[in-house]
């Protein structure tokens, strides 16, 4: 099993910067993509950023440019910093990472438990 730990997230006012961490725990053999999803009310799950074991990133237009995802390798641990934050990125958010168990080549998804992330104007 793997654990995800996040933490972060809370309520801030347009403008202002917000990061968010998450680490994972437990039994697997190594750790490909790791990324970051967000939900609104109403609305359904989407990725707010990607990465991938040898860091290539990718983001949505929605927060291309305001956005920055990072990890560190060592610990097993996916970084979000939010930069200009709007309140249209209020949701809960959500760390996933693709675990593999072994030397199969096949990967396992995990999610955090969700942090919220209010921005008022």
């Amino acid at each position: 099993q793997v654990q995800l730990v996040e933490s972060g997230g809370g309520s801030v006012q347009t403008g202002v910067a917000l990061g968010l961490s998450c680490a994972a725990s437990g039994s697997f053999f190594s750790i490909n993509d790791m990324g970051w999803f967000r939900q609104a009310p109403g609305k359904e799950r989407e990725l707010v950023a990607l990465i991938t074991r040898d860091g290539y990133t990718n983001y949505p237009d929605s927060v291309k440019g305001r956005f920055s995802i990072s990890r560190d390798n060592v610990n097993n641990t996916v970084y979000l910093q939010m930069n200009s934050l709007k309140p249209e990125d209020t949701a809960v958010y959500y760390c996933n990472v693709k675990v593999r168990r072994g030397w199969s080549i096949t990967e396992y998804p995990y999610w955090g438990q969700g942090t919220q992330v209010t921005v008022s104007s």
